[in-house]
């Protein structure tokens, strides 16, 4: 064998792309994700699971995609920055090194609502109760709205139920949420889909 030959006698092949984690915090405005998704698609990205949220008067947008190998993050995060719409924005890019592809517990069995008055603690009541039954929070979005009485909140979560547990998990979901005053909707994935 040649010294430096791969052990195998197979060549190697270089990877095309690879995988990164971009995260964005800026203020919110209207064009925001056409020109992060339109820039990153123009540099030769592939967008996988991807996020983005209203955060006050801020925004957050964070993607796993995949990179051409020769494209640098710095490169990224430069182009990134230049778009009238990130002017001032926190520009992260860096290197995904988990799996890309969920695995089971991160497909959605069910959708489920809660909302009502705003309490301290809700988020944690509601999510301890999902610990119990082995489930697991896919997505999560919580947000307070004016209402008649005072400031509502309103909670959506996307969470894998194991198929043995979904109506217990969902019968104790409720009744924490009707004893909290809150009201509760669910639906299963296929629902949502239909």
């Amino acid at each position: 064998m040649l010294i430096g030959s791969p052990p195998t006698g197979k060549p190697s092949v270089m990877p095309m792309e690879r995988t990164a984690l971009i995260t964005i915090l800026c203020a919110d405005r209207a064009g925001l994700v056409a020109a992060v998704a339109g820039c990153l698609f123009d540099l030769g990205a592939n967008l996988r699971d991807t996020s983005f949220a209203v955060l006050g008067r801020g925004a957050e947008f964070t993607a796993v995609c995949d990179l051409p190998v020769e494209l640098a993050n710095e490169a990224v995060e430069d182009e990134l920055r230049g778009l009238a719409e990130l002017d001032g924005a926190e520009v992260a890019v860096r290197a995904f090194t988990m799996e890309p592809d969920a695995g089971p517990t991160g497909e959605v069995s069910h959708h489920i609502s809660v909302s009502g008055g705003d309490q301290p603690g809700l988020i944690a009541r509601l999510c301890e109760t999902f610990v119990q039954f082995n489930a697991n929070i896919v997505a999560l979005n919580a947000s307070p709205s004016p209402g008649a009485e005072g400031r509502l909140y309103t909670i959506r979560i996307a969470v894998r139920i194991p198929a043995g547990a979904a109506d217990a998990c969902l019968a104790t979901i409720s009744n924490t949420a009707q004893n909290l005053g809150l009201t509760c909707r669910w639906e299963t994935a296929e629902e949502a889909d239909a």
